[in-house]
């Protein structure tokens, strides 16, 4: 897939040194597949879940979200939000999904 935009990863990870490398490793796998829809997603991302029009990834642990909308036809993922859990929880990314 083509992810739009790695700066948005690269811009969370500046202020979270310690979640480069969770997040550089969604992002090479994300370069890698060719999902054709949700259920194909989750073969590579089990704990991906549909919220609204935006797809949820789980990554490190559950310690950081991204938060994506995902074009099968095109083959493209835009990254919304990559958040803390604790601010996942806060819950203020939803009014956009």
């Amino acid at each position: 897939m083509r992810v739009i935009s790695r700066r948005a990863l690269r811009d969370y990870w500046e202020s979270h040194p310690e979640s480069e490398e969770v997040l550089v490793d969604w992002f090479r796998k994300m370069k890698r597949i060719d999902p054709k829809n949700l259920a194909e997603l989750k073969q590579t991302f089990p704990s991906a879940d549909l919220f609204g029009c935006c797809v949820v990834f789980n990554v490190g642990g559950n310690n950081y979200r991204v938060i994506t909308h995902v074009n099968y036809r095109r083959n493209e993922v835009f990254i919304r939000f990559v958040l803390s859990h604790a601010e996942y929880n806060k819950d203020k990314w939803k009014t956009d999904c």
